[in-house]
């Protein structure tokens, strides 16, 4: 009896470690289409006449006018009515990489609706850049009056302010961003649209030239600084955006000075650092996979700390790995980092994961952990077990994802998802009236279907409370790799 009790207590010690629900499959192709959905309810400007997310309306439609500039359109970041261009632009470069690498797998229509997510960005950056050689626009929106109110981005009236850098004061890492969108975007558009792929590579190389013209973090200037701090600051170095812009104008045009940048700006710009993230601030993960390309294609050995860095980074996210640095997981197994919207991390990651993968795959190589070698295989089966957790397997059995599964967040923070529509409300809603939604314990009225929120704590907790915005506010940031992510395993869905 006493062994039959031991037995009994080390067995549910080990069965609490595990997710405590599991779905015998996900529908991949039914969570791709929404994931890209998602964008159209954060558009800002004149929405077209098929937008699939009736209950938005165009807003936003002044925004430039003190500035005699079109600054229409973009994208808001999050769960406000602001357009910050430092992670709307890394946004498009994320929604362009899915593209590029996984724009085959897509169904047709799926392909063409994320070419229009991509684009709903580009034309909004372009517009930014439309003062280059000497200015570029840097965001829209007084973020401490909007984050004061509670109001639809259709009846906002409080400050469309445009923050504004001019040379020479540095902006490297909005611009380098910006650099590396529009190139990457180039790549995207080649075969559907060459001229205006050319347009994009060709602003492209002028963000670039400001970016590294001018050379220091964008949020270190007085005149934008209070609007962009402490939301979008510049918290990790303008350096990696510098190399990122690089890199990505290296692979869209195949440019030698490039190349070279890349080679003799690496060790100064910080390339070696191995830093072990991948975000809207901090490149280093994405840019290390991104020219881990170029040298297991050519073996240039210029390049090799790149790869050593990759590999070092994948390391890191493999439990059976020998490194001696693992990045944590949740009880449940969710990649987990410190500061709130967590599955940014857990959806950037899988993406460089699967990336990675396919890029030693094609090359017949492997990422080197010190005595363990990983193959291709075990870095898309930790992808997937990210992917699951975010879409119901995990000790809440809840999706992360609006919309998909039976059960997913339904008081997310999100000011036109929780306020009754112009459709269902066509008088305004004002800056404080709004708060009676949300303060509501009830749903929010307006699903915005393909939303990721910020996710779980590190204890898989998860609450659906409005007012925790760190856990129940999706951005744009979080979505646009787990496009990519997504169309992979929408065609490869049976990988054990």
């Amino acid at each position: 009896m006493k062994q039959h009790f031991l037995f009994t207590i080390i067995l549910l010690l080990l069965t609490t470690q595990l997710p405590l629900h599991r779905s015998a499959s996900h529908d991949y192709g039914d969570a791709l289409s929404k994931s890209i959905l998602f964008f159209e309810g954060q558009r800002s400007g004149w929405l077209p006449q098929d937008q699939r997310m009736a209950w938005r309306a165009s807003s936003g439609l002044g925004d430039g006018w003190t500035h005699h500039a079109d600054l229409t359109g973009g994208y808001y970041d999050a769960g406000d009515n602001v357009k910050f261009n430092f992670p709307m632009a890394f946004t498009t470069t994320m929604l362009s990489w899915s593209v590029i690498e996984f724009g085959e797998m897509m169904p047709p229509a799926e392909l063409r609706n994320a070419q229009v997510a991509v684009r709903w960005g580009t034309d909004y950056l372009l517009k930014s850049i439309s003062q280059l050689p000497n200015r570029i626009f840097v965001q829209v929106g007084d973020p401490n009056t909007d984050h004061n109110c509670w109001e639809r981005p259709e009846d906002m009236d409080t400050a469309r302010t445009a923050y504004v850098v001019d040379a020479p004061n540095p902006a490297s890492d909005v611009a380098g961003e910006t650099a590396a969108a529009l190139a990457a975007a180039s790549m995207a558009f080649q075969s559907s649209d060459p001229g205006y792929s050319e347009t994009l590579l060709r602003n492209a190389i002028k963000a670039f030239e400001y970016a590294d013209n001018h050379r220091g973090a964008y949020s270190d200037n007085a005149n934008v600084k209070d609007g962009v701090c402490p939301f979008y600051c510049d918290f990790d170095g303008y350096q990696d955006e510098l190399l990122w812009g690089a890199a990505w104008l290296r692979r869209a045009t195949q440019d030698s000075s490039y190349l070279d940048y890349i080679q003799d700006n690496g060790q100064t710009l910080g390339a070696e650092e191995n830093i072990n993230e991948f975000g809207w601030d901090n490149k280093h993960a994405g840019l290390n996979v991104l020219v881990s390309k170029e040298f297991l294609e050519s073996s240039m050995f210029a390049l090799q700390s790149y790869k050593a860095s990759a590999d070092s980074f994948m390391c890191t996210l493999i439990p059976e790995s020998s490194t001696a640095y693992h990045i944590d997981l949740t009880p449940g197994g969710l990649i987990y980092k410190p500061g709130g919207s967590n599955l940014q991390h857990s959806t950037s990651i899988s993406f460089l994961l699967l990336v990675y993968a396919n890029y030693l795959e094609r090359t017949s190589q492997s990422a080197s952990c010190g005595g363990v070698t990983m193959g291709p295989a075990t870095l898309r089966q930790q992808a997937k077990r990210q992917v699951d957790y975010i879409l119901g397997d995990n000790p809440k059995g809840m999706s992360y994802m609006v919309g998909y599964g039976e059960q997913y967040p339904q008081r997310i923070h999100h000011r036109g998802s929780s306020l009754p529509s112009i459709e269902d409300r066509l008088e305004p809603i004002g800056c404080k009236e709004g708060s009676v939604y949300f303060n509501s314990p009830g749903p929010n009225p307006n699903v915005l279907v393909g939303a990721l929120v910020g996710g779980p704590g590190e204890d898989d907790a998860f609450e659906d409370d409005r007012a925790d915005y760190r856990k129940s506010e999706p951005t744009t940031y979080i979505n646009a790799p787990f496009v990519g992510v997504l169309a992979y395993f929408a065609a490869n869905p049976n990988l054990s």
